[in-house]
């Protein structure tokens, strides 16, 4: 997986000549250009938090319980595609005991808003595997709502699954 710090560069390289054009131009108001440099704030937010859905998806497909320790807040409360709901310690315990064995596991069609300090991100998690002895291959829409510390960075405090039929 990349790492974090390259993402942030390669953030920084593709988006710092936006900002630095928008905070320069005379021809904008204060108010355009503050608006301009939230929008550039928010895309390259939105470049981490997708990088950070990928992540999961990686995290899962290993069994790397350490990744949710390290990116799910303490505090973190999800329900699963059954209904069950899980606190952290709960989330990490399951996946350190899954006997689920993955093929694949990837997140597409990931979409993120970013509201201040607090983002929600809408995937699909395509999934194949053996569990129990048994072949399978789901889909799931996922939701994650992120909260941004700005001193530990994003952390995800809610999360929802929902399977998706066939």
């Amino acid at each position: 997986m990349a790492n974090p710090s390259v993402i942030w560069l390669f953030a920084a390289v593709l988006f710092f000549p936006a900002l630095v054009s928008a905070q320069n131009s005379p021809s904008l108001t204060v108010a355009q250009r503050k608006d301009r440099a939230i929008t550039v704030e928010m895309e390259v937010e939105g470049v981490e938090l997708v990088a950070l859905e990928k992540e999961t998806a990686h995290a899962m497909a290993l069994n790397n319980s350490s990744f949710f320790q390290r990116v799910y807040n303490d505090d973190f409360v999800g329900t699963t595609p059954t209904g069950e709901i899980l606190d952290r310690s709960a989330l990490v315990a399951s996946i350190q005991n899954s006997t689920t064995k993955y093929s694949s596991f990837i997140a597409t069609d990931i979409h993120v808003r970013v509201y201040g300090p607090t983002a929600v991100v809408t995937c699909t998690w395509s999934t194949r595997g053996v569990q129990n002895g048994r072949n399978f291959s789901r889909q799931y829409r996922v939701i994650h709502v992120y909260l941004n510390n700005r001193v530990g960075g994003w952390k995800v405090v809610a999360g929802q699954e929902t399977i998706l039929p066939g």
